[in-house]
């Protein structure tokens, strides 16, 4: 009796043990189990980059099929590319770009950026933001009509001036003497002004300046060239402490040897101030 009692005793447990087996679910709270997230079930995921940008010829501006393309445009794209990133371009307000570094808002501004001056405040734009590498020579020029009889400095004494809002061509304008100034959003905004003749002057950089002044809506334009500001350098802004800014300057590097930024500056008519040797700023 004993033998038979232990007997169905065992049965019992082993028919126990089992449906507690089939009964368990499975633990939702552990990643490594949720097909959502299983990498054996899913692609990593790639990062992604924000660039922040204004429509700016020839960085970055639209061709005639609403691409996104420019000198910046493609070698943040080649820079990114390489550090296994998905680059995702925001267009901002130049004047909100502190504010939108701060925030996080965008990674970086690459778009022209001259690191090599002071904003209207009188601080150092370096004080604010760290740079990448110098990449590009600019100058700031001055634009007017053609038959503006405008030559010199002491042209503009009594005229109205008007620059990009928070740019170097904002602080280059303040200097002229004598002269009423307002800012407007976008440096094309400005050259618009001079040509509608509600404006006497425009500051705006050497590099937008070549691509529009004398062509188009802008044939009635021209620079003077006695009036242009000293060299500038531009450089790609970051937020303080950033870790890409190493990351992306070891890139250019990278692209200068390969190649790749002189091919670009050929593309889009930077090859004069391109920079491709940055062994004097390590």
């Amino acid at each position: 009796m004993k033998k038979i009692i232990a007997l169905v005793l065992a049965m019992l447990m082993m028919f126990s043990l089992a449906a507690c087996g089939d009964n368990t679910a499975p633990d939702t709270n552990d990643p490594a189990k949720d097909p959502a997230t299983d990498p054996a079930t899913e692609t990593e995921a790639v990062e992604t980059v924000v660039v922040g940008y204004t429509i700016y010829e020839p960085m970055n501006y639209l061709d005639e099929n609403g691409k996104l393309v420019g000198f910046d445009t493609e070698l943040a794209e080649a820079v990114f590319s390489n550090l296994g990133y998905k680059v995702i371009f925001q267009e901002i307000e130049w004047s909100s770009k502190y504010t939108d570094l701060d925030s996080g808002t965008i990674d970086c501004v690459w778009n022209g950026f001259t690191a090599n001056t002071a904003d209207d405040d009188g601080i150092m734009r370096s004080e604010k933001v760290d740079f990448s590498y110098n990449y590009m020579e600019n100058r700031q020029v001055v634009v007017v009509k053609a038959d503006s009889g405008i030559a010199t400095a002491a042209d503009l004494n009594g005229k109205f001036g008007v620059a990009e809002s928070g740019s170097a061509g904002e602080a280059y304008a303040k200097e002229f003497e004598g002269t009423a100034f307002k800012g407007f959003i976008k440096q094309t905004e400005c050259l618009t002004e001079i040509s509608a003749g509600t404006a006497d002057f425009a500051v705006v950089d050497a590099q937008l300046a070549k691509s529009y002044v004398g062509k188009g809506d802008y044939a009635d334009l021209a620079i003077v060239e006695e009036l242009s500001s000293d060299v500038e350098y531009y450089a790609i802004g970051f937020a303080k402490g950033s870790l890409l800014t190493a990351n992306v300057n070891a890139q250019l590097e990278a692209l200068a040897a390969d190649g790749t930024i002189s091919a670009l500056a050929e593309k889009y008519g930077v090859a004069n101030t391109a920079i491709t040797d940055f062994s004097d700023q390590k």
